[in-house]
């Protein structure tokens, strides 16, 4: 029977591991995506003035990418608790 329980509780922290991974994943991909590269295609591709700096474009896309890069990062090290 403890073996049975054993495995159980096994399966269950990988899947646990698992969704936290993939829903902090899921978060590094919206950061990159809302505020890596939303805010350098807008200032491409748009007529209109600027209404900030570019630095602020530039740097605010750049702190956007690395965060994001963290959390998938993050999100890799919750995979390392997975058992076999």
């Amino acid at each position: 029977m403890s073996d049975s329980a054993d495995l159980k509780t096994k399966l269950v922290a990988n899947e646990r591991a698992k969704l936290s991974a993939t829903y902090l994943n899921g978060l590094a991909v919206a950061v990159f995506a809302v505020g890596g590269l939303a805010p350098v295609f807008s200032t491409s591709f748009s007529s209109a003035p600027l209404g900030v700096p570019l630095w602020v474009v530039t740097w605010s896309a750049s702190i956007c990418w690395i965060v994001s890069v963290v959390l998938h990062l993050v999100a890799r090290r919750f995979l390392r608790e997975l058992e076999p």
